[in-house]
């Protein structure tokens, strides 16, 4: 991946947005490329917090285990998303696991490396802050009012969330989504059995696709209605 390629991925990504161009190549001076095939753990749950990821290519997924045993999934990640990022400020135990779906094409900041850049440089540092506490803030929005919501409003609150990752989103059709109905359910905070019920309404309605733990999502804006 060369310099140029570093910078324009660093620029997709919203924790970066506000960054300034000579500021993204102060961070792709750090930044290593890693490749990963596909059905291995970047990293596990658990595991010392050694550097942040960026998603260059490819298609992984972010799981975290019960207590008894059981594996859920947390979200699915791709092309220009960041994983791992808190590892850039506290280095604490990694709080899920993240493995790839497909072959993937990463790019790694380490984070002892970042930690210095930020201490070097403490205008990326507020910035970056900045952004972390708007991810904060939406975050807090969407738990709560998923808090009032139905069981169908909130599976479609997911599924538009899963979706508005994917680039362009809202202008294309057939967006899938690789996850499970469980999966989804955990996510939503309902059943497995309420999903399918609801994902069938939505199939014969024509906004969306089931298959074998996929979702393929036919046409996005449509899903707005169900939120409420």
């Amino acid at each position: 991946m060369s310099a140029t390629d570093q910078i324009e991925l660093l620029s997709r990504v919203p924790l970066f947005s506000e960054l300034s161009a000579d500021e993204l190549e102060r961070i792709s001076r750090v930044a290593v490329p890693r490749s990963f095939p596909a059905g291995v753990r970047v990293f596990h749950e658990g595991d010392h917090s050694d550097a942040c990821y960026l998603v260059r290519v490819g298609d992984l997924r972010v799981t975290r285990e019960h207590s008894d045993g059981r594996a859920i999934a947390l979200a699915t990640l791709g092309p220009g998303d960041i994983f791992g990022e808190l590892a850039m400020f506290d280095g604490e135990a990694r709080s899920a696991s993240v493995e790839t779906l497909s072959d993937s094409e990463l790019l790694a900041l380490p984070a002892a490396d970042f930690r210095r850049l930020l201490a070097d440089h403490p205008d990326i540092a507020v910035k970056l802050i900045a952004a972390l506490t708007r991810r904060l803030r939406e975050t807090n929005e969407r738990v709560s009012r998923q808090s009032f919501q139905t069981v169908p409003s909130r599976v479609a609150g997911v599924l538009t969330q899963l979706i508005a990752e994917e680039a362009a989103a809202e202008a294309r059709q057939g967006v899938t989504i690789r996850m499970t109905q469980a999966d989804l359910a955990q996510l939503a905070g309902t059943s497995r059995e309420s999903v399918s019920r609801f994902l069938a309404t939505l199939e014969r309605a024509g906004v969306v696709r089931v298959g074998r733990g996929r979702v393929t999502v036919l046409e996005p804006r449509r899903l707005h209605a169900y939120i409420f």
